[in-house]
């Protein structure tokens, strides 16, 4: 017989409208409108390590969104000012403990701050959402540059790809399956999974900030060193939580860094999505400056309830359904 059961428990899915509830709460103290965009569009913004998943909708063929972002950046673009929402989301090929094809996703932007004044925020709302149930302590912050030279001794900017094949032999990573010999990026992405984030102190969440701007397709340049981009991440218990930028607004830079990922996807043997020509007018009306973030919300209440499992926080997981 089919296990026609949820996955969560009633009591995980009370706390995950409970969690609902203080998102709600927290964004209306803040004076910032939610909002709702669609699921289904013509085309997403292509990233590499992201497959969106196809659908006929009305007899057209449509893309289910990846993440909200460039509608909510067209809302932006508009003057709609400080935005949320919180919905579902869909990305082919994931799936696991950690990973659904269809998951909900809570984003939202701020107008006039930067990446770290917007980390401020994240751990404000995060500390809110899981209020009752679980202590959070304070966040730690370091650069993505500082990570590998205090976990790994080397300098992921500087060092010579061979250093970097001997440290991931020397940490047990290995020969990367995969992966081109000389693919740094690919590399430094695979040590910083396999041997960065693992050393990272699990009690506290940390933010990892300012990548490299090969990988940080959405965000902004920094202005003083234009090898990294105001990009950060946060991981808690060694699950990554949320993804923030400062936006880039320059649809000429946007352009090319999106090029550059739909290449970098031919490459992986995969068909890119066509560029999104609404979000590069968007942003040549002017975009003004802001930060926005991604943080999946199935994950948060998964560590506020103390599960590991996906399927104990959802009602139907994928295998479910």
């Amino acid at each position: 017989m089919a296990d026609w059961r949820p996955g969560a428990s009633t009591a995980v899915l009370h706390l995950r409208a409970r969690m609902r509830d203080r998102v709600r709460a927290f964004f209306a103290a803040s004076g910032a409108l939610e909002v709702d965009t669609p699921i289904a569009w013509s085309t997403v913004p292509a990233e590499a390590a992201i497959r969106p998943v196809a659908a006929i909708v009305n007899g057209a063929p449509r893309l289910l969104r990846t993440s909200p972002e460039a509608a909510m950046k067209r809302l932006l673009a508009a003057g709609i000012g400080d935005c949320w929402q919180l919905g579902p989301v869909f990305r082919d090929g994931e799936r696991g403990r950690l990973h659904q094809p269809e998951f909900t996703l809570l984003e939202w932007y701020r107008v006039g701050i930067d990446h770290h004044e917007l980390m401020d925020e994240v751990e404000a709302l995060v500390a809110a959402a899981c209020a009752r149930e679980c202590a959070v302590p304070q966040a730690r912050r370091l650069s993505w540059r500082s990570a590998f030279v205090d976990t790994l001794g080397i300098d992921p900017l500087e060092a010579p790809l061979a250093d970097l094949h001997a440290v991931a032999e020397a940490a047990g990573v290995g020969q990367v399956t995969g992966l081109a010999a000389d693919d740094r990026d690919g590399l430094l992405d695979w040590l910083l999974a396999a041997s960065v984030i693992p050393a990272l102190d699990d009690d506290a969440p940390v933010f990892i900030h300012d990548w490299p701007v090969a990988q940080a397709a959405l965000a902004r340049p920094d202005e003083h060193d234009p090898r990294l981009a105001a990009r950060f991440e946060l991981y808690w218990q060694g699950v990554e939580l949320a993804n923030g930028f400062r936006e880039l607004a320059d649809s000429g830079e946007q352009r090319r860094c999106l090029e550059r990922e739909r290449e970098l996807m031919r490459v992986a043997g995969a068909s890119p999505p066509a560029i999104d020509e609404a979000l590069l007018a968007a942003l040549d009306a002017g975009l003004p400056d802001s930060a926005g973030v991604a943080l999946g919300f199935d994950r948060l209440v998964l560590l506020a309830a103390g599960a590991r499992d996906l399927d104990a926080v959802t009602t139907f997981s994928f295998d479910r359904c």
